[in-house]
This record gives structure tokens, C-alpha cells and sequence, in this order.
């Protein structure tokens, strides 16, 4: 697998294995501890701060060091193979330290645990609590049942929890960009993938929770916040009836309100509120705050939503699109629900009325009976689009999947990687083109701080989402927007200097 400078994209793997740290919040004698190790998306990283959130009101405090913890969480991720190793050998570290403090608990959390529930707590005994990504809230019942001497579950998935009244503490922040959550679990049945089954049913988030959350990240100095769902361009949100209270109205009258709490006070009898709204209303919350998002389907982006992106200058000219393979029939045995048409009138779209919009997508080599031609299809639907980013992986079966239990892993392995080196080959290619485009233009930049190569520069991110290198200015600061003038490029990166 590899990825090309795609850090806003929900898999983040510089970012893997992070144990995440509030800031600020001073440790008081006695007070118990929490480690919390994340992989996988970036909605797994928003639930880490939803599962620290909670805890704290029950007195815990961070660490980044295991060792000196009283809980370990890791926060875990099924879609990738390399993703469960890596747990599964953290957890064997983990289970050397609880030899040493018996009174340390040790627990997986989200998407492993249901699949591999009975293996962790039974047959392995390498964990003493699994939670589902829907149980968070259970969590202090559950420490308290191990602290009893019981081993705890909870992976019962809801059609419910949003967790829309949590505000989450911000861990590991660097006060510049933030996450927000706008709904959970996933309707698309796609043949290769596991979190229908592992995160539930699609369920939207009450929207002014949601701007209520984008306001407070304003009024705390962020200025970027991404919008996150497995699927965001099938949010909705329908406001429920509820009873009028007695006395008023006649027998059997409803009225609308919020479905999940009336203390969000607004919008009572109005319209179900669609993904693009929803953008314009956290659009509208501050004109100096960017606004991404991630992830959309190619079914499910609509004109609406791309009017949308083009009519306001603060939600970013960016799409991650992800098509995973350029071949229909690939595509059908995906149950993508859409096919290779599809997708490239949809590309159309998107450069019709956003025509500055950069474009990113997913891509998967050597999926079940994936021939040559149908590679050799991917292959020329990359060069009709020249995407700006990949995410690029070869093909691999996840036990409980459709794909797992219809199709045979029939391509060979060596196959799968030959094809793959040729899709990244390709995409290097395209990244470069697209990032040469930008040269001689002027790009607005969101500085987030110092270069990892050198102090004497700036690194942020463009509208676009190109990393941005630039001479340190006195002029402005890490949380600020600079006019940078692109002077040269490497594939993944732009530099200049300010104007």
C-alpha cells in the first residue's frame, strides 16, 4: 500500500498506533490513568476523543506512556490486514505490563471487537473488556466489572447512538484542525468491506449538535474543521414528532422536534435537512474557518452538494472520490452501485461547476477474478482523471466480508503486487502533473506549523489539500493564512514563498 500526501483523508498512517494525549489538564495525586492507542480511520481517532471524554468525568487523566497506565484501550481497526497484526502484538506487550500490575485493565475497543470478541477475552486471553464503537458510554460500568473480577462485553450496535450530546476533549491538537463527526455506521453493502457489520446501520447526527460543536471549535481558535462519516453525502437528518405536551393541540397531534435532545433548541416543523445544508449551515459558522470533508460515494454526491462547495470560498475545493476499480463488472462484484459510466460522469460534474477542485480517490489491485483488460481499465480510467491523491492497497480478503464468503481470492499474490506497483507508477505520474498545474499560482495556505525538515520553514495546506512549504515569515503564524506563490514542486509537496 501506499499513500501520496493525503494526510486529511480518513486513513492516516503517519498516524497509526498514536497514543493520544490531552493537553493541558494537569494530572492530580491519585487520579487514575488512561493509555488509548488508535488505528485505522479518522473516525477512529474522533471516537478516541469521545471514550476520553467520558472517562474524564469519571476522573481519569492521559498518558503517553503505558507503563504508568491503570487502563489501556487500543482502538481498533478490521479493514486492513496489517492493521489486526499490529494489534494483536501490541496486545501481547500490553499483557507482559498487566503480568507486572495485576490491577491493570486492558481492553480492544471498536471495530475488532465483534468479530473477534470470543478470541480476545476467551481463547487468547489477551484482554479483560471488548466494546464496541456503539458502547462507549457503558465503559465505567464495564472498568468497574473487571475491577470486580469479571471479564466485560458490550458490542451491541444501535440505531441510535450518535453521541451528538458529547462534546470531545481534543487530543494530541494542534489547536489548528479539528474532526467532527456527523454520523456513524454505513448503509453500502460493499462486498470487500466490514463496517456494516462492525459500526451498523447509517444513523445522522443531530445538526445543531453539530454546529454547536463547529462553534465552540471557532470560538477555541480552530480554523479548519473536517466533517466525517463513512459515507457523508447520504447524511440526513429528519426532525421527529414528538407528543404536545398536555393540554395543547388535539388528541393525537404531534409536533416536530430534534430526535435526540430539545435542548438544541432550533428549527422546530422545518424541512429533513441533506448533506449539502448541512455544509452551508457549518460553512456559515465563520467565514475564516475551512470546512473539509470525508468521505463521499460516487452514488451518492450530488449537483446540490457541488454548488454548494462552489458557492462558499471556505469549504475547500477538495473531493475524495474513491473508485476502486475503472472495470464495471469489478465494480459490480464490489456492489459499488455504480458503474465505470458513472463514476467518470460524475468527474465531469465535479470539474464543470468546481473547476479548480482537486480530486483523490481509493484504488484496489487484484480484487476476486480481476483479469488483465480489467486492470488494464483502471489503469486508463486513472489517466482519463489524473487524480491529485491515491490511496492505493492490493486486494485483502477480511473474514465475515461478502466477498470472504461469494468469491475466491483467485489472483496470485505476486499478480496483485505487480499491479499494484503499476497503479502507483501511474499515480506518481499524474501527482507530479497535478502539482506542476499549481505552479505559478498563489495559494491560500492554513500554516499548521514548522517543517519536519527544517525550522527555517512553514509547512501547511493549500484550498486544494497539496502540502505547502514556505521560508518561516514574521509576518504570521502557525494558525494563520499566507498567500504563498508556488515556485517548484516534488510529487507530493509545493514550495514557495510568501507574497
Amino acid at each position: 500500500m501506499l499513500e501520496l500526501n493525503l494526510a486529511s483523508k480518513a486513513h492516516d498512517e503517519a498516524r497509526q498506533g498514536e497514543a493520544l494525549m490531552l493537553e493541558g489538564k494537569n494530572t492530580l495525586p491519585n487520579q487514575r490513568k488512561l493509555y488509548i492507542e488508535s488505528y485505522g480511520c479518522a473516525m477512529n481517532f474522533s471516537d478516541s476523543e469521545i471514550v476520553a471524554s467520558i472517562l474524564s468525568e469519571q476522573g481519569f487523566s492521559t498518558t503517553q506512556e503505558f507503563t504508568d497506565a491503570d487502563v489501556i484501550f487500543i482502538n481498533t481497526c478490521s479493514i486492513r490486514e496489517n492493521a489486526e497484526i499490529r494489534v494483536r502484538n501490541r496486545l501481547k506487550q500490553f499483557r507482559a505490563a498487566k503480568r507486572k500490575n495485576k490491577d491493570l485493565v486492558v481492553g480492544v475497543l471498536g471495530c475488532m471487537a465483534e468479530r473477534l470478541k470470543s478470541k480476545f477475552l476467551e481463547e487468547e486471553k489477551l484482554v479483560d473488556v471488548v466494546v464496541g464503537p456503539d458502547a462507549y458510554r457503558d465503559l465505567p460500568n464495564l472498568i468497574a466489572q473487571v475491577n470486580d473480577g469479571q471479564k466485560a462485553i458490550n458490542v451491541l450496535l444501535s440505531r441510535e447512538e450518535t453521541y451528538a450530546d458529547l462534546s470531545p476533549i481534543r487530543l494530541n491538537s494542534n489547536g489548528i484542525s479539528a474532526f467532527i463527526s456527523i454520523m456513524r455506521g454505513c448503509d453500502n453493502m460493499c462486498s470487500f468491506c466490514v463496517v456494516p457489520f462492525t459500526r451498523g446501520r447509517e444513523r445522522s447526527r443531530d445538526p445543531y449538535s453539530i454546529i454547536r460543536e463547529a462553534e465552540e471549535l471557532r470560538d477555541a481558535g480552530y480554523k479548519e474543521v473536517t466533517l466525517l462519516g463513512q459515507n457523508v453525502d447520504s447524511y440526513k437528518w429528519v426532525p421527529q414528532p414528538l407528543p404536545f405536551p398536555e393540554g395543547e393541540g388535539s388528541a393525537g397531534e404531534t409536533k416536530s422536534a430534534h430526535n435526540t435532545s430539545l435542548s438544541f433548541g432550533e428549527g422546530r416543523g422545518e424541512a429533513p435537512i441533506n448533506f449539502a445544508k448541512l455544509l452551508e449551515m457549518v460553512a456559515a459558522v465563520s467565514p475564516d474557518m475551512r470546512v473539509r470533508f470525508s468521505t463521499s460515494h460516487p452514488k451518492d454526491i450530488t449537483d446540490e452538494v457541488l454548488r454548494t462547495i462552489a458557492k462558499h470560498e471556505n469549504i475547500c475545493n477538495y473531493i475524495h472520490l474513491p473508485v476502486q476499480s475503472g472495470n464495471s463488472r469489478i465494480l459490480d462484484l464490489m456492489n459499488r452501485t455504480y458503474d465505470r459510466e458513472w463514476y467518470l460522469d460524475r468527474i465531469k460534474a465535479i470539474r464543470e461547476i468546481i473547476p479548480d477542485c482537486a480530486i483523490s480517490s481509493d484504488v484496489i489491485s487484484g480484487f476476486c477474478s480481476e483479469t488483465e483488460e480489467e486492470h488494464a481499465e483502471t489503469l486508463s480510467l486513472m489517466d482519463s482523471v489524473k487524480f491529485e491523491f491515491a490511496y492505493m492497497y492490493s486486494y485483502s480478503e477480511r473474514p465475515g466480508t461478502p466477498a470472504a464468503k461469494k468469491f475466491a481470492d483467485d489472483v496470485p499474490e505476486e499478480t496483485k503486487q505487480r499491479r499494484l506497483r503499476e497503479i502507483i507508477d501511474l499515480q506518481q505520474q499524474h501527482s507530479l502533473y497535478r502539482a506542476q498545474k499549481r505552479i505559478g499560482k498563489v495559494e491560500k495556505v492554513l500554516i499548521e506549523g514548522l517543517s519536519k525538515k527544517s525550522e527555517k520553514d512553514y509547512c501547511g495546506r493549500s484550498d486544494q489539500n497539496h502540502m505547502v512549504i514556505f521560508p518561516v515569515n514574521d509576518a504570521v503564524k502557525p494558525g494563520d493564512y499566507a498567500n504563498v506563490l508556488i515556485e517548484k514542486t516534488t510529487t507530493a509537496t509545493l514550495i514557495g514563498r510568501m507574497v
